[in-house]
């Protein structure tokens, strides 16, 4: 047998190879014009090999704008935002392209087609011209499937039916493939980080590392090098070089998650990756890039924290280019029977068997304050589950803070300021743990460590 590098030299094996691609391959050249088609090209768009060489893609596509410019295909003010005809470019410049969401209006058989496709693009040298190879994946089909699954009061894992969320969901198509900086405000607990997660999935780089950083649970100095790295010795433990998130989150996401938690120092040094878009990692000397998109969150008003002097003023407009408020579950009380439904099903298929939720427990859910928000709301119903055991859950189920009286009576707003009472219960009902006391005061864990440290004594006591 022939060593498999020599087959791979045949171009019989090559010319196999690229026919049983089960993708749409085109080989185009520096004037972008085609070269080279497979069968899957040929099946779809009704043309052959030979009938396409020397035209440029959108011609062999069938765009339905290929013709708008009397200069043709690539002229036009279509052809500009084209992103088929921009993967192959960056791929004839020397760059690699991975997975591009375009839409696309295709003449199919005669007829307009509106087609979802998912483009690659490689640089690859022959008879010294370099030249493009591009993979064409139609995901119409998937798409549309995708968007049927979609029902009247969910989105992308997030359940609601208050109008405020339902513009949340429209807001989230439009910016998902837009590649700008977004900032989501809400309380702790109102899904942040889900509504990032959506951002992301809905966008053009969902096959991509979608990668979260918690500022305010980090000191100083180990959060600058969680984001950017460090090299080996740059600190005491720096046993050997560690990339960033930044690193790891290359051609996807990052999202920084209380945002507003981050020490003035590290702040700098995000506005200058920002601004731009290099980075050296802790005791380090080379100069790093990454193509990232950033979304960050914060659980206090932001613009308020700039005011203070908290929060740099530069900074803040270039993180909050698009701005998203997710209002507390107080404020979207019709979503508590869908939520709750919601957690029983999924409390269910994990093993936690239940009958169900009587009216008079719903009720008094739909009247409690919440100061959790959908966080406690889960919390919650996995405790009436257990108390239950298995039966309907009633009124005496439900956690005692939401049967008292004077549950109802103090919603908690968005810049609510820490007292040593209010304190003083959530370390008791979190046994102590801070970062949970953190969560049910909804304040940022940095926040609870300032306030400790402002009143010594305070926890002995």
């Amino acid at each position: 047998m022939k060593p498999v590098r020599e087959l791979m030299n045949q171009d019989d094996f090559l010319k196999g190879l690229f026919s049983a691609i089960p993708c749409g391959v085109l080989i185009v050249d520096p004037e972008q014009k085609v070269l080279a088609v497979n069968s899957v090209i040929e099946r779809i768009f009704g043309v052959s090999d030979a009938d396409v060489t020397g035209k440029r893609g959108g011609e062999v596509l069938r765009c339905v704008h290929a013709d708008d410019s009397p200069d043709g295909c690539g002229f036009g003010d279509h052809c500009k935002i084209c992103l088929v005809r921009k993967t192959a470019l960056d791929a004839i410049g020397g760059k690699q392209v991975n997975r591009i969401r375009a839409d696309m209006e295709l003449l199919i058989k005669g007829k307009p087609k509106d087609l979802t496709l998912l483009v690659s693009a490689a640089p690859f040298h022959h008879d010294g011209e370099r030249l493009a190879v591009v993979i064409i994946e139609d995901i119409t089909e998937l798409s549309t499937l995708r968007a049927r699954l979609k029902t009247e009061h969910t989105f992308a894992g997030i359940i609601s039916q208050d109008a405020r969320m339902l513009d949340l969901f429209a807001t989230i198509k439009e910016i998902a493939d837009v590649n700008i900086p977004v900032l989501i405000q809400g309380e702790s607990g109102t899904g942040k980080e889900l509504v990032a997660s959506a951002i992301h999935n809905e966008g053009q780089r969902a096959s991509e590392a979608f990668v979260p950083v918690n500022c305010g649970a980090l000191p100083e100095g180990l959060l600058e090098s969680e984001l950017f790295g460090h090299v080996k010795g740059a600190f005491t433990g720096a046993v050997k070089d560690k990339k960033g998130r930044f690193e790891l989150a290359h051609r996807g996401t990052l999202f920084l998650d209380e945002i507003g938690e981050m020490p003035k120092s590290v702040q700098v040094k995000l506005l200058r990756v920002l601004q731009e878009g290099t980075f050296e990692r802790v005791g380090g000397e080379r100069t790093l890039t990454a193509d990232v998109r950033l979304i960050s969150a914060a659980n206090r008003d932001l613009k308020n924290e700039v005011s203070k002097g908290n929060f740099r003023d530069d900074l803040y407009y270039r993180v909050n280019v698009v701005p998203v408020f997710l209002p507390p579950l107080r404020e979207r009380k019709e979503d508590i029977p869908l939520l709750v439904e919601h957690f029983l099903k999924t409390a269910a298929k994990e093993g936690l068997e239940n009958g169900g939720i009587s009216r008079n427990a719903i009720a008094i859910m739909i009247e409690y304050s919440w100061p959790g928000n959908i966080r406690e709301l889960q919390s919650a119903i996995r405790f009436a589950i257990v108390k239950s055991r298995g039966k309907i859950i009633q009124p005496e189920h439900l956690p005692l803070e939401l049967r008292s009286p004077e549950s109802t009576r103090h919603a908690r707003g968005p810049r609510r300021k820490l007292n040593r009472s209010a304190v003083s219960r959530a370390l008791i009902q979190s046994g102590g743990n801070k970062a949970k006391a953190a969560r049910i005061l909804g304040v940022g864990r940095a926040t609870l460590y300032r306030f400790l440290s402002d009143h010594p004594g305070f926890i002995s006591s």
